[in-house]
């Protein structure tokens, strides 16, 4: 990193070890995640979603997957500042099936490192940090942690969320965890799927959908917004 880039890196980090983004949602979370549950935070970018369950869940815990080194590069330092200990972060990202994949973090117009940008996808970017990260399914992970619940998943992965879902059919099967998941056409897009995919996928397994905040009933993509899926 530049100077410039240690600056943003510094700036990045204060703000996620002394603020606390999301609260507005704990009204909506509340009910699907009580105080012993487990949570998976996929893209867990500096850790404000990881904080907030970690809260909510102080006798649970939450597995917060950043694959990107320089997100981890903040995300942990922010739970150590908050003495959060319910948190473990893995390292791996979620796919379909097992591998490599590139990850590719833009470089904004003043040439700062857009990490909440980065992304896997098909599609490469002039001037964008690559990095190669280590893969694994969702039913892979919870077979190796011997998971016996799972509660509640967020996944905002810039359009690889249909495919961090694909590689957990059985274990939302056996457990029916509520989802919480960033929907956007362009980013579904960029990773050669559809909003209507996650519809076709999940609406077989009992689930309906809703959109967010105010849980209003949305039986297909109607805009970019994040997605509540509930089996009720």
């Amino acid at each position: 990193m530049d100077l410039r880039q240690r600056g943003s890196w510094l700036a990045h980090l204060l703000k996620a070890a002394t603020q606390q983004h999301h609260k507005e949602l704990i009204p909506l979370f509340a009910p699907l995640v009580p105080r012993d549950a487990v949570v998976l935070d996929v893209g867990a970018h500096a850790g404000q979603f990881a904080k907030l369950f970690a809260k909510m869940a102080p006798e649970g815990r939450v597995y917060a997957f950043e694959p990107s080194a320089y997100a981890r590069s903040i995300l942990g330092p922010a739970l150590r500042w908050n003495a959060i200990a319910n948190v473990v972060v893995v390292t791996d990202g979620l796919s379909d099936q097992p591998g490599e994949a590139v990850l590719q973090t833009p470089i904004t117009r003043k040439g700062h490192l857009g990490f909440g940008r980065a992304h896997v996808g098909a599609r490469e970017e002039a001037g964008a940090v690559a990095q190669t990260i280590r893969l694994t399914t969702l039913d892979a992970f919870a077979e190796a942690q011997g998971l016996a619940r799972l509660d509640f998943i967020k996944a905002d992965v810039e359009g690889w969320e249909l495919n961090v879902l694909k590689g957990g059919v059985a274990t939302l099967k056996r457990f029916h965890p509520a989802l919480f998941l960033e929907v956007s056409d362009d980013w579904l897009g960029r990773a050669g799927a559809a909003p209507q995919d996650l519809w076709a996928l999940l609406t077989p397994l009992g689930y309906r959908a809703f959109k967010s905040p105010g849980r209003e009933p949305a039986p297909a993509y109607a805009a970019p917004a994040d997605y509540l899926f509930l089996v009720e």
